[in-house]
């Protein structure tokens, strides 16, 4: 920091003439009157004025542009259930649930009748049934575990007569229903399970 000349501050104060100090001096007393002055001058603020006009001046959305930020602007909702209400909001809920609207069941034909398969096979991924109704591909009809018990369902349409069949477990397993109404044997040494599907519609 380089020191002032104590002419200049003289000067400053007033106690010595300006015309008595060297041209150089005379500048530097004239560049700190100048910084002086713009320090001491107020900032300018900015207006506000044309802020507002311009918000005046904006023309008013349409009713659909209001709707839309309305609609687009977040809002918290909240629900008044008295318990009555919510009683009975519940049942319907329970109904709708419940009982399936339009479920009129398989379509079967004169000469149809409904097989039910069931198996037991708790820890099993999955269980399908083959047989002579389906060339014995596996992978065809699958049986469910609804309730996650363990015990697998399935209702099939078929027409009338006695078939052959068996479960496939895990896609490898294959095992005879010992609950049928009968058990054959077959041509590979295993036992095949029988069913026999009588007409729906007499």
């Amino acid at each position: 920091m380089n020191a002032i000349d104590p002419r200049i501050h003289q000067v400053l104060d007033g106690e010595l003439a300006p015309g008595a100090l060297s041209t150089e001096l005379r500048r530097s007393v004239e560049r700190l009157v100048t910084a002086v002055a713009l320090l001491a001058a107020p900032l300018p603020l900015p207006s506000l004025e044309p802020r507002v006009m311009a918000l005046i001046r904006r023309p008013v959305p349409s009713r659909a542009r209001r709707l839309l930020r309305w609609l687009a602007t977040p809002r918290s909702v909240t629900f008044r259930v008295r318990p009555v209400w919510s009683l009975a909001f519940a049942a319907v809920v329970a109904m709708l649930t419940l009982v399936p609207i339009g479920h009129e069941g398989p379509d079967i034909g004169e000469h149809e009748g409904i097989a039910q398969f069931v198996g037991r096979f708790p820890g099993a991924q999955s269980v399908h049934v083959v047989g002579s109704f389906n060339d014995w591909r596996p992978g065809s009809i699958a049986l469910e575990d609804v309730d996650q018990d363990g015990l697998w369902r399935a209702t099939v349409v078929l027409p009338t007569g006695a078939y052959e069949y068996m479960f496939v477990v895990d896609g490898e397993r294959w095992v005879p229903d010992h609950l049928a109404e009968r058990l054959v044997s077959d041509e590979f040494g295993r036992e095949n399970s029988i069913v026999i599907v009588r007409p729906a519609r007499r």
